[in-house]
This record gives C-alpha cells, structure tokens and sequence, in this order.
C-alpha cells in the first residue's frame, strides 16, 4: 500500500495523498477491498495527518453497509475506529 508506506516513513505527500483519497472515492464500492487494505489506508491518511472526508466517508459507509463489519478482523476494525479518531471523523 503505497499510502502506507509514505506514512509510515514520515513523508505526507499530499497530492499523492490526495489522488489515492479522490480515486478510492469516486469507487462505486469497495467491496474489492480487502478489509485489512481498508483499514491501512485509512490508518496511513491519519498517521500522515492529511484529511479527505470523502475517503473517510466511504470507507465508513463500507463498514457499516451489507457485510462489511462482519469481514472486518478485531485488528483491522480498530485499526480503521484508530483512524477515524486520530483524524477527527466521526461516522
């Protein structure tokens, strides 16, 4: 995951940042995703500090719709809770 590793270097690149945000989110869904993807990415734009409210705004629709809590595993459902914490989304 490419936003995974520019968070985890420390390099908020924000326009890359913004791009993979834009594209995710213009996604009809996101059932493609597997759930631990979902909760990196979303644990990347958090560590970086870069905000995308729409990305997070999907990402928790996905969670919450048909299917979606149930495929996530512990660690991956608060790693993505973490997320939306530390970014200031609530959803």
């Amino acid at each position: 995951n490419t936003a995974w590793a520019f968070a985890t270097s420390g390099v908020a690149h924000r326009e890359l940042f913004k791009t993979i945000g834009d594209h995710v989110s213009e996604l009809g869904i996101l059932n493609f995703f597997d759930p631990r993807e979902l909760s990196i990415t979303a644990w990347a734009f958090a560590t970086s500090g870069v905000s995308h409210s729409e990305l997070f705004e999907k990402i928790g629709n996905h969670v919450v719709g048909p299917g979606g809590l149930g495929s996530f595993k512990p660690r991956d459902l608060s790693n993505t809770a973490w997320a939306f914490a530390t970014a200031g989304v609530s959803h």
